[in-house]
C-alpha cells in the first residue's frame, strides 16, 4: 500500500472514499476552457432583450441632449458635426455585436447537433428495446398456448378417475 510520509495516499483502494485523506492531493478548481463562450453568450442574449434597447435608446438621447443643450465648456460631442463621436461608438457596439451572436449561434448548433445525436441514440435504444418486448410478448402468447388449459387439465383427471374406476370395479365382482 502506498504510503507518503507515514501517511496514507488518498488513493488506496483499501479505505471507504470519504475516508481518504485529501491532505496531499489538493486539485485547484477546474477551470472552465468555455468561459469566453458562455460570456459571449451571455452578451448575446443580454443584447436581445428589450432592456438593452431601452438602456440604448436612452444612452443616445441622454449623449444627444447633453451635446445639444448642455453647458458648451462640457459639451465633447458637436451635434454641428452629426455627433461623431455617437456614431463611432454605436459602429463599435455593432461592430463587436455581429460576431458575439454569430458566436453563440454557432454554440447553439453545437449544442442542437449533440442534442440531435443523443435523441437519435436514444430513439434506437428505445426501438430496440420495444422490439425486444414485443419477440417476448410474442414468445409468452406462444408458450402460453401451448399451456395445458383448466379445462384440459380436468378432462385428464376425468378420464384417470373414469379409469380407476374401471380397474376397482372387475376387483370388486370377484
Amino acid at each position: 500500500m502506498a504510503r507518503l510520509n507515514g501517511r496514507q495516499d488518498s488513493g488506496a483502494l483499501d479505505a471507504p472514499k470519504g475516508r481518504r485523506s485529501t491532505v496531499l492531493t489538493r486539485r485547484p478548481a477546474p477551470v472552465s476552457r468555455d468561459r469566453f463562450g458562455r460570456v459571449t453568450e451571455a452578451i448575446a442574449r443580454a443584447m436581445g432583450t428589450p432592456w438593452f434597447l431601452v438602456g440604448l435608446s436612452l444612452f443616445v438621447v441622454v449623449w444627444m441632449l447633453f451635446n445639444t443643450l448642455g453647458p458648451e465648456s462640457l459639451r465633447f460631442d458637436s451635434a454641428a458635426i452629426g455627433f461623431t463621436a455617437l456614431t463611432l461608438i454605436l459602429s463599435l457596439q455593432a461592430s463587436y455585436a455581429a460576431p458575439l451572436i454569430l458566436l453563440a449561434q454557432n454554440r447553439q448548433d453545437d449544442r442542437d447537433r449533440v442534442q440531435f445525436e443523443q435523441d437519435r441514440q436514444r430513439a434506437e435504444r428505445n426501438l430496440a428495446d420495444t422490439e425486444y418486448l414485443a419477440r417476448e410478448v410474442v414468445a409468452l402468447r406462444l408458450a402460453l398456448q401451448d399451456m395445458a388449459s383448466k379445462e384440459f387439465i380436468r378432462a385428464e383427471l376425468r378420464a384417470l378417475l373414469d379409469e380407476l374406476d374401471r380397474e376397482k370395479k372387475p376387483d370388486a365382482g370377484d
